[in-house]
């Protein structure tokens, strides 16, 4: 009797990667769905049309072109409340949030992992470069893809019923691959921005749904050298956008909510680098040990860093660097590793 195929539900975004990811698996001997997922259709009070509709036809087309069944989940609700709703509470606490990696939490590795219970699948796939094997996520193999840092947040046990079949492959051989299937989306230009919502001036998306509350640019010695419209508006370490004449460049180095001041400083200066942080909300793969040195970093596509936890407590982790860090900047990601695995990650306070 011929062995019963495994069922897998990949998510198609209408992108080259996630393409060639349906595309591998059907190769693989899998019984392969596609599947869009409709996140966000427009802007928050105009909501002008957004491009889910061109993605949605490119993903429909190529599952067209692979013979696979293709279905349409509208998440659009739970992705407003579960990252939209949430980017702008952290905004408006000072704070600055990673958008991706709540879409990961709640969207791709939960609500769609229930829509593959669903449907009695196995598996599901995307188009993420990042690996799993023997039970761990370990970086992608192309290393200026590699998209472990945005993974950290997901739920431990679905690692098990998660395939990332283009994590072992660098970007030139997924777009040769896609060339060589003929696929309509081999050339298309990778998307930017916000996940789901695309390429947006963010200032201007979250002034959509938080007021402007003037202030002064201080620095740190006290000294007032501008006019802000809002400290939610800025990051840690961001240079542009403040418009301060003269010849020295400053730099956030941080907020001071109580005051509505936002701290500049040259870029050289101390109190834009820290060797110390807590962050919360953690997340663990495999939990390291308490001192043992270890790898992380704070922001995506930076190198490595290497440092040791301190302390845990709950979802609590105190986190100290061998080197001191630049903007470390709270509402932000670190993520934790061990060689080339992402043993988990948390939220920078």
């Amino acid at each position: 009797m011929a062995q019963k195929k495994h069922k897998v539900l990949v998510g198609m975004s209408g992108g080259v990667d996630s393409s060639v990811t349906a595309a591998l698996l059907l190769e693989q001997g899998f019984d392969v769905i596609g599947a869009f997922m409709k996140n966000w259709s427009g802007r928050l009070e105009d909501e002008v049309e957004c491009g889910w509709k061109t993605e949605r036809r490119d993903a429909m087309r190529v599952a067209a072109q692979l013979g696979i069944p293709f279905m349409t989940f509208d998440f659009e609700k739970e992705y407003r409340r579960d990252v939209v709703d949430y980017m702008f509470r952290e905004f408006e606490a000072g704070r600055t949030p990673n958008p991706d990696v709540m879409c990961n939490k709640f969207v791709k590795f939960d609500l769609f992992v229930k829509e593959a219970d669903k449907l009695g699948c196995d598996f599901v796939a995307t188009g993420h470069y990042a690996r799993v094997e023997n039970g761990k996520i370990l970086m992608g193999s192309d290393p200026n893809k590699d998209q472990t840092y945005f993974l950290w947040a997901i739920p431990p046990g679905v690692l098990p019923r998660v395939l990332f079949p283009v994590g072992g492959m660098i970007k030139s051989e997924v777009r040769e691959k896609a060339r060589e299937l003929e696929l309509s989306v081999a050339d298309k230009k990778d998307s930017v921005g916000i996940c789901f919502v695309g390429e947006v001036n963010m200032k201007e998306f979250l002034k959509e749904k938080i007021a402007d509350k003037p202030g002064e640019i201080v620095t740190t010695e006290g000294k007032s050298i501008g006019r802000h419209d809002g400290v939610m508006f800025y990051t840690i370490g961001q240079r542009e956008g403040m418009g301060i004449g003269g010849g020295t460049p400053y730099y956030v180095v941080g907020k001071d909510i109580e005051k509505n001041q936002l701290v500049v400083s040259s870029n050289f200066h101390p109190s834009l680098f820290r060797s110390e942080l807590t962050a919360f909300q953690a997340n663990w793969f495999r939990k390291p040990e308490i001192g043992k040195k270890i790898q992380a970093r704070i922001r995506y596509r930076q190198p490595v860093a290497d440092c040791e936890i301190t302390r845990m407590e709950n979802d609590r982790v105190h986190v100290r660097f061998h080197e001191p860090q630049r903007a470390v900047t709270p509402g932000q990601s670190i993520v934790f590793y061990d060689g080339e695995e992402m043993l988990g990650g948390a939220i920078i306070e």
